[in-house]
């Protein structure tokens, strides 16, 4: 059984990846995934406010006293760390660290939500051994005064930043919430995006009616969160040259299974492996190696895009298609036919 696949330009021993999760924010954790068997680990992310941070640090440090010593400017090291966990320092240790104890790709993660000078971060992830760079846009746009048009022009400048720091794949994790996701896809791979991870989760708070506040806390996906990205990844398939990563609801080969089917290049988890533990990803794969043989496929090939939206159609042809099934689906629904997920 043939699990090896391309995503990024790299070559991977099968298409489970293990996410950005709090797995991948130890050495041991990276370890423990790749011993588990995936094929590339996402290091846990760096976010764009460590970074400024760290820089308004670096500044107030290397002004302190310069009045009175401008020889004084020599003296302070090019980044200095700030107190705390999480520094880019810590995490660029943590990256040398990871890509050399294990034997699959480590891709480093980038949390951003708007152009600025921390994007030289890339080059230096790149320069401590990253094989690729995901780089995660986390921007909600509740400010009324901000259009469709500037969220999208963001995405490309944050991306064209990054881009032009490093010299190794980028893949950009987006949300599914555009005007028109096809197009931004679309968009992102004329930008220069090696890669599409569909999609990324906004944090959506709860309200606790007796204490009369706020619940922020992050919800761990579920298989009935597939049903978006599968959407996506079937219209996208073939229809872009970047490659696509399917992100949320794995909990089971199966789910692996449907993302392959859809078109994806390669599957991520991070949910299911924080459940059952990072030597969970040997069962999911196990799942999958066992599918294949009983569907009779040898090769990642012969299953990936099977049940993708057919190209070479109509402009126009794919959205009648669309609202020919929903029309088709309330029609069942109507009747009393429901499926129970």
């Amino acid at each position: 059984m043939d699990l090896t696949t391309d995503y990024l330009g790299l070559r991977l021993r099968n298409p489970l990846l293990a996410s950005a999760s709090p797995l991948s924010s130890t050495v041991d954790g990276v370890r423990r995934l790749a011993d588990a068997g995936v094929g590339a680990v996402v290091l846990y992310s760096l976010f764009e406010e460590q970074l400024r941070r760290e820089a308004v640090h670096n500044e107030a440090m290397a002004l302190q006293g310069s009045e009175s010593y401008a020889e004084s400017l020599s003296y302070f090291p090019a980044t200095v760390e700030p107190s705390g966990n999480g520094g880019a320092r810590r995490y660029l240790r943590l990256l040398e660290r990871a890509v050399a104890a294990v034997d699959v790709p480590v891709i480093g993660s980038l949390n951003a939500s708007t152009p600025g000078d921390w994007a030289h971060y890339a080059r230096r992830m790149q320069d401590a051994g990253a094989a690729a760079i995901e780089l995660n846009i986390y921007y909600l746009p509740g400010d009324a005064g901000v259009d469709g048009r500037a969220v999208e022009q963001r995405h490309l400048d944050v991306l064209a930043e990054v881009k032009s720091a490093a010299g190794i794949p980028v893949a950009v994790k987006l949300s599914p919430y555009f005007s028109a996701t096809a197009d931004m896809a679309h968009r992102l791979d004329a930008a220069g995006a090696d890669g599409l991870v569909l999609f990324n989760r906004f944090l959506q708070p709860d309200i606790d009616p007796e204490t009369l506040g706020t619940v922020r806390a992050v919800a761990l996906s579920t298989p009935a969160d597939t049903r978006l990205p599968l959407t996506w990844i079937t219209l996208l398939h073939r229809r872009i040259q970047a490659f696509l990563a399917a992100s949320t609801g794995v909990e089971t080969a199966g789910d692996v299974a449907k993302y392959l089917l859809a078109g994806a290049d390669v599957v991520q988890s991070a949910s299911a492996l924080l459940r059952h533990g990072p030597e969970y990803a040997a069962v999911l794969l196990a799942g999958l190696a066992d599918w294949m043989d009983r569907k009779g496929f040898q090769r990642l090939d012969e299953v990936r895009g099977l049940l993708a939206a057919p190209g070479g159609e109509e402009p126009g042809s794919l959205a009648a298609r669309e609202r020919a099934d929903y029309v088709w689906t309330m029609r069942k629904a109507n009747s009393g036919i429901y499926e129970a997920y």
